[in-house]
């Protein structure tokens, strides 16, 4: 059981009004709120604190929080969620962030099945967008996959849930071997405990389009051991339905991130096919 899930018509800070909780995942639950200073709906994540930890991993997980929303608003980039404010409740961090009406990828490719190639290239030219503004500054999303994609219902594609960021200069708040992520995008250097680089986010972002034009990933298994032994040992099958994006992901799903093609070369290659000038 997890403690501290807020109601709906709660007022946090004297400020935000929280209305209805629109997703939940392993950090916590994120609600739609409603900013009643400036008067706008706002995205608040609240972090779920399991009763049984103890205080240092608490104040970890107090740390990270903070960490997240650091990171995300040194961000100031259309494909990356804006972070607008962070506050302390009930003796734990929330984050405030702008409000996206939008359906995650996860949702689309389980309710439409495998999207088009040209529209997953130029999803994955935003999110490249995106990750190039974070490497620059020294941030590693790691933990790229469909469900934190979100998508509008103009085509802008959103990068969300900076949880487990690793920012050049912080000290790293995970457990020395622990491997933080969904094992289905997880890269294989850090599968193989190896330090996480800007390459190692390409990889789960081909994943990503992987699974956007196949409808699931490109190393699916059972179970997480599986999957993991497969990201390490194999090859992903040649997708059957992505037409001229088979090479960029081929290259963004090489297994040695020194010979996987970089985020710049892949964001020129998607470019083109999103925009039907491929040679």
């Amino acid at each position: 059981m997890s403690q501290g899930v807020g109601e709906a018509g709660r007022l946090l800070a004297d400020r935000y009004r929280l209305v209805s909780i629109v997703g939940r995942g392993g950090m916590g639950t994120v609600w739609q709120a409603r900013d009643e200073v400036l008067d706008r709906e706002v995205a608040i994540k609240e972090v779920v604190v399991a009763r049984d930890l103890a205080d240092a991993e608490r104040d970890i997980l107090h740390q990270r929080t903070l960490r997240e929303a650091r990171a995300t608003a040194r961000l100031n980039q259309p494909n990356i969620v804006t972070v607008h404010d962070v506050i302390e409740e009930a003796g734990r961090p929330w984050i405030v962030m702008e409000f996206i009406q939008a359906r995650s990828l996860q949702d689309i490719v389980d309710q439409e099945g495998p999207q088009p190639p040209r529209q997953v290239a130029e999803l994955g030219r935003q999110m490249l967008a995106a990750l190039r503004a974070a490497h620059g500054i020294g941030i590693l999303h790691r933990d790229v996959k469909p469900s934190n994609v979100l998508i509008t219902g103009d085509g802008r594609a959103v990068l969300t849930d900076f949880g487990i960021a690793y920012i050049e200069g912080d000290t790293t708040l995970t457990q020395t071997g622990l491997i933080v992520g969904s094992p289905a995008y997880i890269s294989p250097e850090r599968a193989r405990g190896e330090r996480a680089g800007p390459a190692s986010d390409v990889w789960a972002l081909g994943a990503t389009l992987y699974t956007a034009c196949e409808g699931r990933p490109p190393h699916q298994r059972t179970d997480a051991v599986s999957v993991l032994a497969a990201i390490l040992t194999e090859d992903p099958p040649p997708p059957r339905n992505a037409g001229p994006l088979l090479p960029v992901l081929q290259g963004m799903l090489h297994r040695d991130p020194g010979q996987r093609i970089s985020a710049e070369t892949a964001a020129g290659l998607l470019a083109q096919i999103a925009t039907g000038t491929t040679v």
